[in-house]
This record gives structure tokens, C-alpha cells and sequence, in this order.
């Protein structure tokens, strides 16, 4: 009996063996399902056909269709936290990204870099399971973005076995930069492994690779599940397509603002989208005001151009997963990273080139070059245009859709990506899983909110991983979210902990159907019941003080715990166009080195923090800064309006003596906004940030070895001029003052905040006499 027993475990031991080697040889998968996350890029809660737009949207509706679709899903208002919340499934500032990359503010909470005590979904899939992990599109979580560099925050780094895509946040869509294969920096028209049969067009590269992906997944590692993050640009500034794409909708909006908004409007409540009582929030722009309504209609049809294109790639994607017989075990969720965008990037400036020349301008480059200098050229030779006429589309122009028409992308909401207001945080969220979708839900609306921090417990739950505790011999903040799984039956989430939200100090916590939500970080609770009112037109906070009392501290709370505070923001608010008011006239601030002329060394490399020799007293006309410290590169004075720059003329001057011909002598803000005054190839340079476009002056003599007093000044005639001991050397009009007030440091000898300047310079190595900064009146 004992041999009888012991042979038919034997037999059901080889038959187990032989339907192992037979799935294996057949290329069946684990009944564990494959996960695809796709995430869009500045669009607004109305874009979509099946959330009431007229974009067609024809793969994402069908989806939506076959899916479930979450109404009441929130993302962080912005880029760069968005993704690292994504990713994490933690707060943005406890992973380090409270504001964007490019900037270490030296607080836990906004290094601008993905910390070591997080993991990212790739990551902890990795420790617990045996997924594969992909990764398509934009990165835009590593403060590094050059290959030269660091890659520790890469996606290969942070648990991707491929990846293609930009690591930056915005290029050209014809030509992108930052764009690199696994841990490769390439240029698209040197990819060995990609070379489309048309134009280069980021959007559907973005898409042919995923798709390359996935069918090689099938074909090398049948028996694994796979997780893929697909982070498509679109429909990010600058508005870029393909002409054939954007002539379907010539003529789609000739009829302006208004009557875009309240057709997408009465779709939604046709849908049962929206509730009948949502007001409708207000119109931010007349289109009786708008000068040339073609050329605005046409930016709004490339907007919807590139939506369309980002719909068609989506198509492919799951046209993939049937061809490769994956689609049934296949979850994907569809997500975007904020609310419409409001910038005017490319569109203010005046007396700028509207017309593409005939010919090119500059010398071509070639093909192969990687990450070559674009920023006002193509690299063919013709120069970007931008302003108003400039038509929109081709790859020689960088322009945003304003506004008017991110109103009309966030219907019915109020304000726009940075802000926490419904209309900077409410995303669609369409899940499709002909697995776990109860068929019940499918076509169908769940309205219990979730916020981007539930995406890591779900993909978990999904995958039967679990959260890690450390990892890489580091401690893991402990998870945020829960799973959104239940959902997808039509079942309640349970959920402990309220959503909260904060983004260049503007905040917000919401409780069951209670909102409060203020504006820059002086700005006042306003309080709302989204439920009767999320267009949040009805401000309760009046009405109900102690409501506000009790959400405000529950805010201050998680903030002090989630690393939001302390922050960088100061007592900074903002208006509707993120514009900083101050323009307090005739101030001065002034960097003496106390005991003469003192050294300004490296401690060492090029981006480590080095120290200022002795001390510096500081003087201010405001008489608010005044002072004696031991001083570091970093100069903290934000409590004087001398040194803020927005909206006014003004100069900066410094004495020195420089012992090498390249290096930062004074920087103030990032890529966005600022000013640096620096030496290049011995040359002085006096350069400007508005809005992200970059005007330098060059002197063309060396001042290399010899004292020197270096003026920077933005002249009431919005000019940027450079002088050399008094002498005007060179002079750039600018097409406005410094628009807003940058949130980085004031550094003395270096620009470790960002690149202000363009060019990634070393630190000054001399001696300072003084630097002084003046507000004109």
C-alpha cells in the first residue's frame, strides 16, 4: 500500500513537470495579469470623447467602454510630483519632488531627485514577484539628465529592465532632447533599434516602442507577467503634429471659447458624468477680445491634433496585446498628470519672427549629434518662431494653447495645473481589465475619489506583491494609498487617511465630500461641499469656521509629516497667472566681504557645496537683511524685495577677480525665471530667464586675472544689457520683464539650483569684492 501511495505521488509529481514544460513550450503566462499604466501630459478633465469632449478619442472611449471609469480620481497639479507619487505611491515630497528636477532646495522634501527611501512600482514588483518592467515616455523624476552624469535615478536604476524615452520634462516633438535608449543619451535619428518609415514624431515613437516591448516580452519571456509604464508627452507645450493629423480638425473651432465649453458641458451631464447642480466655473477668456481668432482657433486643432495621435498609439498598444494573444490577461489604466495648462509659453512675446525664411539661418547639424543646443533653432538651420502668427504645428515652432482654451480642457473646473483647485488635480481614470472589471461596471462611473498614491497598492493587489520595507539596504517610507481594486466591482474603498495636496504653496485636504483649498501660501481657506458644488463656485468657509479650523490642522499636520514643511516658498502669493506682485521701487542689497577681498574655493567637484572664506556682512536700503554670517554658496535673503526681480527694471553688480575663464559669478532662479551673471571661454555673460526662454549678452573680451566691476541690468525699456566697469558691452531685447519672481536661492559663486545660464558651468574660482542688487524705480 505504502509503494501504491508512494507511486502515485511520483506520477502526479511528473504529470505537474509535464504541464509546466508543456506551458512553457506553449508560451502560456501566469494567470497573474500583465499591468499597463499609460499616463498623458497636461490635458484637462473634458479632452477625452468619453469625459465630454469632441477630440475624437476612439481607442481610449472604447476602453471606457469595456471598462470602468473613475470620476472622481485625483493627480498633484503638476509634472514632476505627479510622476513621483505615480511611481512611489507615496506623497511627491516624501520621495523627495515637492516642486520639479533641476533644483536641490536642500530640504527633505524638495531635492528635485527621487530619494533612497522610496520605491518605485517597478522596484517593489521586482522584490516580491517576478514581473518584467518596462518603461516608454517621459521620466521626468531625476535631477540628472544627461548621460554623462548620474544615472542613479534612471529608469533602469529604479527597476526598468528597457526603457525609451526623454528623461527631461518637454522637447520638441519632431527632434526631442534628453531622449535615451535604456541608459544609452541618443538622437532619434540615430537609433539603431528604431528608425520610423515617416517623420519622426515623439508621440508615436513613444507608441512603437511600447509596442516593441511587448512583443518582445512575448517572444523572450512568455512565462512572466510584465508591468509597463507608458508616460506619453502629449499633449505638453510646445502644441506640435503632424499637418495631416491637424487638418481633420480645421475649422473644429472657429467658434471660440464659450461655445467649446458649455457643448462639452451639457455632454458631461448627458453622460452623467457631472451632477446637475455643478455650475459651470467661469470663463477666463472673451473671444470677442482675441485679435487673430484664426491663429488661436489653429492652436487649440494642433492641441487636438496631438490628442489624437496620443488616442491612435494607445491603439496600437492593445492592437499589440490581441496580436500577441495577451489582451484578455491585461489591465490597463489610463490616467493624466494634472489639469489643463494655463502658460503662455511662446505666446506674449513682440517683435519676434513670425514667418519661417526661406532659407536656413544657422549652420545645420548633423543627424547623429545627441542632445545638441535647440533651444532657438531646429537642427536644420532655421530658427524657432514663437508669438502671436506664428502658426502652430511644424517643428520650427514652440508655442502653448493659453488660457482660454485650458478653460475650455477643464471643463467644468476651476484654474489650472500648479494650482489644487478641482480644475489643477481632477483627472479621468479609465481602467480596462477583462479580469477584475466586474461586468457589472463596465461602460459604467465609479464615484468614491482616489489619488495617485493609491496606483502603487493597486498594481500590488493586482500582482500579489508586497510593499517593501527596505530596500537596497535602505528604509522605505511606509505606503500612503490603498488598492483601488474593490472599485472595479462597484464595492467601496476603505479608506483611513483624507487626500491632501500641496504644490508651490498652494494646498488643500479633502474629507468625504468637505474640500479646503487656498491659494499660495498666505492665501485664505476657502472651503466647499463637492458634492453639491464642485465647480466650487460657493465658498463655505464663513459659514462654517470650525470646519476650517479642523481640516486646517489635519493639513498642518500631514504636511509637517509628509515632508511638505518646512518649504522654499516664503510668503510668496500668487494671482491667476502665477505673477508674484512686487514692485516696491528704489531698493538695494549689498554683499560686503568683511575683511577685503575674500576667496571663493571649490571644497571639491564641480556641483558640491563649497563655502565662502570668512564672513560677509549684508546691508539692505529696506533694512530688513541686515547682517553678518558665515557664508556658503547659497544666500538665503528672501525676507528683502531688493533682490526680487519680477516685473520691474533693476541690476545686479559684482567685483571680482576670476582665476579661471569659465565660471558662475551670481545666480538667481532656475530654468523657468532668473538671471546669472557668469564667464565663458573668459568672456562675460549676463543671461535671462522669462518663462523659460533664454536671452543672454556677451561681452566679447576677456576679463580673466584682472579685478573687474560686472554689471547685469534689466533696463525700463526691457532690455538686457551687460557692462564692464561702466562700459555697455552688449545688449538683448527682451520681450517682457522677469514675469515672476524665481523660487530657488540667491547663490553667490555657483548655480547648483538650476541652469540658469544654459550651460552646465563650474563653480567660480576667484575673489569677490562685493555684489550688489538694485531695484530700479
Amino acid at each position: 500500500m505504502k509503494n501504491f501511495f508512494f507511486m502515485i505521488a511520483v506520477l502526479c509529481l511528473a504529470i505537474d513537470a509535464d504541464a509546466t514544460a508543456t506551458a512553457q513550450q506553449s508560451g502560456q503566462t501566469e494567470t497573474r495579469p500583465n499591468i499597463i499604466l499609460i499616463m498623458s501630459d497636461d490635458m484637462g478633465y473634458s479632452d477625452l470623447g468619453c469625459y465630454g469632449g469632441e477630440i475624437a478619442t476612439p481607442n481610449l472611449d472604447s476602453l471606457a467602454d469595456g471598462g470602468v471609469r473613475f470620476t472622481q480620481f485625483y493627480n498633484t497639479a503638476r509634472c514632476c510630483p505627479t510622476r513621483a507619487s505615480l511611481l512611489t505611491g507615496l506623497h511627491p515630497h516624501q520621495a523627495g519632488m515637492g516642486h520639479m528636477t533641476g533644483t536641490n532646495r536642500q530640504l527633505t522634501g524638495y531635492r528635485g531627485d527621487l530619494n533612497q527611501n522610496c520605491a518605485t512600482i517597478a522596484e517593489a514588483l521586482k522584490s516580491s514577484t517576478n514581473y518584467r518592467a518596462y518603461c516608454v515616455g517621459k521620466w521626468h523624476v531625476a535631477n540628472q539628465t544627461k548621460a554623462n552624469g548620474s544615472k542613479h535615478n534612471w529608469p533602469l536604476q529604479r527597476g526598468f529592465d528597457r526603457y525609451y524615452g526623454i528623461i527631461s520634462g518637454a522637447a520638441n516633438y519632431f527632434d526631442p532632447q534628453t531622449l535615451v535608449r535604456d541608459n544609452a543619451a541618443i538622437s532619434p535619428f540615430n537609433d539603431p533599434e528604431y528608425q520610423p518609415k515617416e517623420q519622426y514624431y515623439l508621440t508615436r515613437a513613444i507608441s512603437d516602442n511600447a509596442v516593441k516591448f511587448v512583443k518582445e516580452h512575448k517572444e523572450k519571456t512568455p512565462n512572466q507577467p510584465f508591468f509597463m509604464y507608458v508616460a506619453f508627452t502629449a499633449a505638453h507645450w510646445p502644441m506640435q503634429a503632424p499637418e495631416e493629423s491637424v487638418a481633420q480638425y480645421r475649422g473644429k473651432y472657429d467658434a471660440g471659447y464659450a461655445a467649446i465649453r458649455k457643448a462639452r458641458y451639457a455632454k458631461q451631464k448627458e453622460l452623467g458624468l457631472i451632477s446637475d447642480q455643478w455650475e459651470l466655473s467661469p470663463q477666463a477668456e472673451d473671444w470677442n477680445d482675441v485679435a487673430d481668432k484664426a491663429w488661436e482657433a489653429r492652436c487649440m486643432e494642433v492641441y487636438a491634433a496631438m490628442i489624437t495621435e496620443l488616442d491612435k498609439g494607445i491603439g496600437e498598444i492593445t492592437a499589440s496585446l490581441k496580436e500577441t494573444g495577451q489582451y484578455e490577461n491585461t489591465t490597463i489604466l489610463f490616467l493624466q498628470d494634472n489639469g489643463a495648462c494655463a502658460e503662455n509659453i511662446g505666446r506674449e512675446e513682440k517683435n519676434v519672427l513670425i514667418n519661417r525664411p526661406e532659407q536656413p539661418q544657422f549652420e545645420p547639424i548633423a543627424r547623429d549629434v545627441v542632445n545638441p543646443p535647440l533651444g532657438n533653432r531646429t537642427r536644420d538651420g532655421y530658427p524657432i518662431r514663437r508669438g502671436v502668427g506664428a502658426t502652430p504645428g511644424p517643428a520650427d515652432t514652440f508655442i502653448a494653447y493659453g488660457r482660454g482654451w485650458a478653460n475650455v480642457s477643464n471643463t467644468p473646473f476651476r484654474e489650472y495645473k500648479h494650482w489644487v483647485h478641482e480644475g489643477g488635480i481632477s483627472t479621468p481614470l479609465i481602467v480596462h481589465s477583462p479580469k477584475y472589471v466586474d461586468k457589472s461596471m463596465r461602460g459604467k462611473f465609479y464615484r468614491e475619489p482616489g489619488q495617485l498614491v493609491d496606483l502603487m497598492a493597486t498594481c500590488l493587489d493586482l500582482a500579489g506583491g508586497t510593499y517593501p520595507k527596505k530596500y537596497n539596504g535602505n528604509k522605505i517610507t511606509p505606503l500612503e494609498g490603498i488598492t483601488l481594486v474593490p472599485g472595479f466591482s462597484g464595492k467601496s474603498l476603505t479608506r483611513a487617511k483624507p487626500l491632501v495636496w500641496e504644490h508651490e504653496g498652494n494646498r488643500a485636504i479633502r474629507v468625504g465630500s468637505r474640500k479646503l483649498v487656498a491659494k499660495g501660501e498666505q492665501g485664505a481657506w476657502e472651503l466647499y461641499d463637492l458634492e453639491s458644488d464642485r465647480s466650487e463656485r460657493n465658498n463655505l468657509a464663513e459659514q462654517y469656521p470650525r470646519e476650517v479650523e479642523t481640516l486646517s490642522k489635519q493639513w498642518n499636520e500631514w504636511a509637517v509629516r509628509a515632508n511638505v514643511l518646512p518649504c522654499p516658498w516664503g510668503n510668496k502669493n500668487t494671482d491667476d497667472d502665477g505673477i508674484v506682485p512686487d514692485k516696491t521701487p528704489g531698493l538695494k542689497l549689498q554683499f560686503d566681504f568683511s575683511d577685503g577681498k575674500r576667496k571663493i574655493a571649490e571644497t571639491s567637484g564641480k556641483k558640491n557645496k563649497f563655502t565662502v572664506q570668512g564672513k560677509i556682512n549684508v546691508s539692505s536700503q529696506d533694512g530688513k537683511a541686515g547682517r553678518s554670517f558665515d557664508g556658503e554658496s547659497y544666500i538665503d535673503v528672501e525676507k528683502s524685495p531688493a533682490i526680487h526681480s519680477a516685473q520691474t527694471a533693476w541690476k545686479a553688480k559684482a567685483v571680482f577677480q576670476s582665476e579661471r575663464p569659465d565660471g558662475v559669478i551670481l545666480a538667481y532662479g532656475g530654468t523657468r525665471h532668473g538671471y546669472s551673471l557668469f564667464l565663458k571661454d573668459g568672456k562675460p555673460n549676463f543671461a535671462v530667464r522669462i518663462n523659460g526662454q533664454l536671452f543672454i549678452a556677451t561681452g566679447q573680451d576677456t576679463i580673466v586675472g584682472r579685478f573687474v566691476q560686472l554689471t547685469g541690468s534689466i533696463t525700463p525699456e526691457k532690455k538686457a544689457e551687460l557692462l564692464v566697469n561702466g562700459e555697455r558691452l552688449a545688449s538683448v531685447q527682451l520681450p517682457d520683464f522677469i514675469v515672476q519672481n524665481p523660487i530657488e536661492r540667491l547663490q553667490i559663486g555657483a548655480d547648483l539650483e538650476g541652469q540658469t545660464s544654459g550651460e552646465d558651468l563650474p563653480n567660480f574660482n576667484g575673489w569677490i569684492e562685493r555684489i550688489e542688487l538694485y531695484r530700479e524705480q
